[in-house]
Order: structure tokens, then sequence, then C-alpha cells
């Protein structure tokens, strides 16, 4: 052991992660992927902070940052025909 990390919180992390993606997600495409991984190593680097703690760090990270459709379905920025007069 060195420090206050060892083997059993790697373990940990990815029973969990395997669980989380076996129970919630039930299937993950490559595209995904990594933002499953991120959402789980932030539950797993918050578990001991309480509910409004987590809520208030995911608000403040949020505020001000827009995420649009495409952005997310990986799509080029807005395909729309452009609008006749």
């Amino acid at each position: 052991m060195h420090g206050a990390v060892h083997t059993n919180c790697l373990e940990n992390f990815w029973s969990l992660l395997k669980r989380s993606l076996a129970g919630t997600y039930i299937s993950v495409e490559p595209f995904h992927l990594q933002a499953n991984l991120n959402e789980q190593a932030y539950q797993f680097n918050n578990r001991k902070a309480t509910p409004a703690e987590r809520f208030a760090d995911v608000m403040t990270n949020v505020y001000g940052n827009r995420l649009t459709r495409n952005e997310v379905t990986g799509k080029e920025q807005d395909a729309r025909p452009p609008v006749v007069n």
C-alpha cells in the first residue's frame, strides 16, 4: 500500500463500472463510452459527498455551457435549409 491508494480502490471502481454498464445502460455504443466512463469516474470520486453537494457541483459546472442536439448526435452544425422570404 502506498499512502491511501491500493488495488482494492481500483477493483471497486471497475466492479461498479461493470455493474452500471450492464444494469443501467445494458449496452454502450463506442461513441458514448467515454461519456459513460466520465460519469462513473465522477460518481466514484464524489461518492462521499451528499446528494445536495453533488447537485450544487453539477449546477456550477453546467451553468453557462450549452450542448446542442447536433453535438450530442455527432452531426454537423445546423443542417436546416435556409429560410426564403
